[in-house]
């Protein structure tokens, strides 16, 4: 299990330290890369700082007037173009490495937060709107990406520059050199100061931007309504608002960050100035000579350039640590209770529930003491008012939620023993919310059962009446569909059509027939009687008259069971059924 696994359910800490070391563990997995970056970047820092030696070397060869070794400058100055080259090449190579590196952090973060969204549970999803889980997943990883990117190629050369630069410094003139590191922490004070600022406003432009993801997400998806109702004023009017507030934070992280940069090229050239005129004197009193002072000059300018460096991308670095911070709360959140190995057999249908009690907030309960059996092979039909329970009890069911109160089994076996995959494999379900995924409508209705036959399919889409509609469009089972290819009443057959395929042993229909025609729904109701023929089956419906046969109907309110028995019962006993039945077939008031 990895380090993130074990920590799930802390907190994350607050601050970019706290991050740095998150992105630091999952970069430590790539131990070779690592190595090769940074045998090439001491091999290039050691090239590009042996040149000034070099320089300094030739200037010494000048010794007086019409006193200069020509020859021996000149191999000074072959040895530097050699090195020159030498550097150039292995920073190419190293530039590969670090790109390498960089996308595969990134690769191994992102594919831990597409798992860690398989396996939460869907209260987070309900918590968090889906333009803003995208915007983690995708637009904070990529900043994340470009930040680290910048970070290796500083950080690996940076760490090496300093520390070869101060050992030839010390070859040199060991007074200047402990000035220079004397002067070091004043650089990283100011840096320190100005990028804990920094930090703050970019964790809130994230955030920020994470919200006007989901508001552009919903308006588009949502553009029919926006315009039916004429909110487009209203829709702009907010979104107005939020980029201002992105504007504002922005706008903050930047100024901030963008002062960490000249502040330490102040402090560094105050450095700078103290090694030339330290360097003046040792001249003058004969411990250093004219070279030797030009080449303290240039590590002095070197050792002080990782710290500019590193500080000219902070704005880089800060923005992708507050993104990192994001996804790394994505990755860490409480995944749903882990579940038991065992796995449900292909099941008969004897479905007990037994005194349940659930609520999605723990203040407002919803389902409470839910008591009822469905034999093997027995319809159950569940009515009742909007926002009773009815959807939330098929939650239940197929376990997308757990229970807070009571049990449920199947076949004797308590669902939260077995695993979600063996329970969920033992139900087919049609929901009035339909879904496709961009593929083709072979892919679509093979969903469930992906090595199916094409005349499996090809059945399947005949016993739910959608084969009419696929056979005209061009390619059949090869047409390429999206969400928003179909009519809602095309999707919801092609939807019936993958649990036709499947044929699994227990059924779900949570108004199912919504979106169809009624000629066709009279159609369909034929085909899942053949279906649910042997088969135990649930069905939400509010429409009464889909439910005539059903063997048992359960009338829910507030989320309790008010009335139960066949249609017939229910209407005799004169009840809430019989009124709710009346008001949609007889016009009672």
């Amino acid at each position: 299990m990895g380090d993130s696994d074990k920590n799930r359910k802390k907190k994350l800490p607050a601050g970019s330290s706290a991050v740095l070391k998150k992105v630091l563990r999952v970069i430590g997995r790539n131990k070779l890369l690592i190595i090769f970056s940074l045998l090439f970047a001491a091999s290039s820092v050691i090239m590009q700082l042996y040149v000034p030696m070099l320089f300094g070397d030739a200037i010494d060869e000048i010794k007086d007037e019409g006193v200069i070794d020509f020859a021996t400058i000149g191999k000074y100055l072959i040895l530097i173009m050699i090195l020159v080259a030498a550097s150039s090449v292995i920073v190419w190579m190293m530039n590969l490495i670090n790109n390498r590196l960089a996308f595969k952090t990134v690769q191994d973060i992102r594919s831990k937060a597409i798992r860690q969204l398989q396996d939460l549970p869907l209260s987070y999803l309900d918590r968090c709107s889906t333009g803003d889980v995208v915007q983690r997943v995708i637009a904070d990883t990529d900043q994340l990406a470009d930040g680290l990117l910048l970070g290796f190629n500083q950080l690996f050369s940076g760490v090496v520059t300093i520390i070869v630069t101060l050992v030839f410094m010390l070859s040199k003139n060991v007074l200047i050199t402990l000035m220079v590191l004397v002067m070091t922490p004043v650089s990283f004070l100011v840096a320190k100061f100005i990028a804990s600022r920094s930090y703050k406003m970019f964790g809130k432009q994230t955030k920020t931007r994470g919200r006007q993801t989901a508001l552009i997400n919903e308006v588009i998806s949502n553009q029919k309504v926006v315009k039916a109702f004429g909110c487009e004023d209203r829709v702009s009017e907010k979104f107005r608002e939020v980029n201002e507030e992105l504007k504002g934070y922005s706008r903050s992280a930047v100024f901030f960050s963008s002062l960490t940069n000249p502040s330490t090229r102040a402090v560094n050239n105050v450095i700078y100035a103290l090694v030339a005129l330290i360097g003046a004197f040792t001249i003058i009193s004969g411990h250093l000579t004219v070279g030797g002072l030009t080449v303290l000059l240039a590590y002095a300018n070197q050792y002080m350039k990782p710290f500019n460096d590193i500080s000219s991308v902070i704005t880089e670095l800060q923005n992708a640590l507050a993104c990192a911070n994001r996804v790394f709360e994505l990755i860490e959140a409480e995944p749903q209770v882990k579940e038991k190995d065992a796995l449900m057999k292909p099941a008969e249908g004897l479905v007990d529930i037994d005194h349940v009690d659930f609520s999605y907030v723990k203040e407002k309960p919803l389902i409470e003491n839910f008591t009822f059996t469905a034999r093997p092979g027995a319809t159950t039909a569940i009515v009742g008012p909007t926002g009773c329970g009815k959807t939330t009890f098929i939650n239940l069911l197929m376990r997308f939620y757990d229970v807070d109160k009571g049990s449920i089994t199947v076949d004797g076996q308590e669902i939260r023993e077995v695993t979600r995959h063996s329970l969920r494999s033992n139900y087919g379900m049609v929901l009035q919310e339909t879904w496709l995924k961009a593929g083709t409508i072979r892919d679509n209705i093979a969903f469930g059962k992906p090595d199916a036959t094409d005349e499996e399919i090809i059945q399947a889409a005949k016993d739910s009446h959608c084969w009419e509609f696929i056979r005209r469009m061009p390619g059949r089972l090869d047409c390429v569909v999206r969400d928003d290819s179909l009519s809602q009443g095309q999707k919801q057959l092609l939807c019936i059509a993958r649990v036709m395929l499947c044929r699994p042993p227990m059924l779900i229909l949570d108004e199912a027939t919504s979106s169809i025609d009624t000629r066709t729904e009279l159609q369909i109701q034929e085909a899942f009687a053949k279906l649910m023929k042997g088969r135990t089956s649930f069905i939400v419906a509010h429409r009464l008259s889909t439910i005539h046969n059903a063997d048992n109907i359960i009338v829910m309110q507030a989320g309790k069971i008010l009335e139960q028995g066949d249609h017939d019962s229910l209407m005799k006993k004169g009840g809430f059924y019989m009124n709710l039945y009346n008001s949609q077939f007889a016009g009672v008031e």
